[in-house]
């Protein structure tokens, strides 16, 4: 496929996580791999950068693909998950080839009476199946080729459907069982019943059947109210959202997760802050801008103006900004703290902005003002986006972040208005 072609098909993929499948002239997959947003990863194996940094191998792929085909997925986890899926239906020869058997790993859900869910590479399995019964005739999920990713997919998962972790049939000084990771099945917290029950719903959403879980959960959770087992229903009710609200953006890797534009990397702390600017409400725009590490990274600051608010409401104005911000979190990359310019009344807005759409809890939240004396910021929190708090000690950054945000903005201001006189 030429790159005239591709960026024409390119221009109409969705910004959504999901996987790709590139195909050859016969229709054969050539590759599958999974992405944060679809359009900023495909395009980036026709923007040069993926020659540069994978060489001729890349370059193959992207002579021989004929067709793209993309599949939408609800969140990130369920990208990989779906990719090891296909990768195993289609072999793709660019998954395939030059891997050896220590470049995979699966997940297996262990066969014993309170079943545990183990991440092991092919030949860690091969040996220890004929070794031990529990993973002879254990249930094998994958392959995986990132075995970090596995780990943190699992930490998700297991926050929704809790499982007894260790092998030691115990839960006597576990961690895990007092933080609610563990049902304790061996202390007999949960019948042998339920736990199967959660471990049914982990093969099913190791296998994509997410819908058919949610399906089921709904109907126990009806059956729980109608029988008035109201304790029984409220849990049920908790891994219906929490299934629906998957929180997975440790997941997004810095090649998934950015454009090819952005050098940034999702291990690092990205602080972005905004701020209003007008005169009595005209020529109304806003700013954000980023420090990565406590510096500043010019090429990711965003100027807006503002298009849906008349007269003077900073607060509308803020709210329409972040809005915007927030639709462009696969394209433009993941905040770990939001800073807003304007103390509580900015951040209840905030607050009731991150709910409506579903914002991760991960992603921080601050307002800041300045105080009473002027001589020093004040900084407001909330509880249910408390990522935040790990920066409010640093009060010489957060000042920092406020006053670019204040000239970036004014600047900005100035030369709409000049242009407009």
């Amino acid at each position: 496929m030429d790159k005239a072609d591709a960026k024409k098909y390119i221009a109409e993929l969705p910004k959504s996580p999901g996987v790709y499948l590139y195909h050859d002239r016969d229709g054969q997959v050539l590759y599958v791999g999974k992405a944060t947003s679809l359009r900023a990863r495909v395009a980036q194996y026709f923007s040069g950068q993926e020659e540069k940094s994978r060489g001729y191998r890349m370059q193959l792929l992207t002579q021989d693909t004929a067709r793209i085909e993309v599949q939408e997925t609800d969140t990130v986890l369920e990208a990989l998950i779906l990719e090891a899926e296909l990768i195993k239906q289609f072999q793709p020869k660019f998954n395939i080839e030059g891997k050896d058997d220590k470049s995979y790993c699966y997940f297996l859900i262990t066969a014993e009476e309170f079943p545990r869910v183990l991440i092991v590479r092919e030949t860690d399995f091969i040996k220890q199946k004929y070794q031990d019964p529990i993973y002879a005739r254990a249930k094998k999920f994958g392959p995986y080729t990132s075995k970090e990713q596995m780990q943190i997919a699992l930490k998700i998962i297991r926050r929704i459907f809790p499982f007894h972790a260790r092998r030691e049939h115990s839960e006597k000084g576990c961690l895990d069982a007092q933080i609610g990771l563990c049902p304790g099945p061996y202390a007999g917290r949960i019948s042998l019943q339920d736990y199967k029950r959660n471990m049914r719903n982990i093969s099913l959403f190791l296998t994509g059947h997410k819908k058919k879980i949610l399906k089921e959960l709904e109907r126990d959770m009806k059956h729980h109210a109608k029988s008035e087992e109201f304790e029984e229903a409220a849990l049920v009710k908790k891994q219906i959202y929490a299934l629906t609200h998957i929180n997975d953006i440790a997941l997004m890797s810095r090649r998934d997760a950015q454009p090819p534009s952005l050098d940034g990397d999702t291990n690092q702390v990205r602080l972005e802050a905004f701020d209003i600017s007008h005169i009595s409400g005209e020529h109304m725009v806003a700013s954000m801008v980023v420090f990565v590490d406590g510096l500043p990274r010019k090429s990711a600051y965003r100027k807006f103006k503002i298009k849906a608010v008349k007269g003077i409401n900073d607060v509308a104005a803020m709210r329409e900004v972040i809005a915007r911000r927030l639709g462009h979190l696969h394209d433009w990359g993941v905040p770990t703290v939001m800073i807003l310019d304007g103390g509580q009344g900015h951040l209840n807005m905030g607050k009731k902005l991150f709910a409506d759409m579903d914002v991760p809890q991960s992603i921080g939240l601050l307002a800041v003002a300045k105080g009473p004396t002027r001589k020093k910021v004040d900084v407001y929190t909330c509880e249910r986006y408390l990522v935040a708090a790990d920066i409010t000690s640093d009060l010489d950054t957060i000042e920092a972040l406020r006053e670019e945000a204040h000239r970036f903005a004014i600047t900005y201001h100035k030369s709409l208005r000049s242009k407009n006189l």
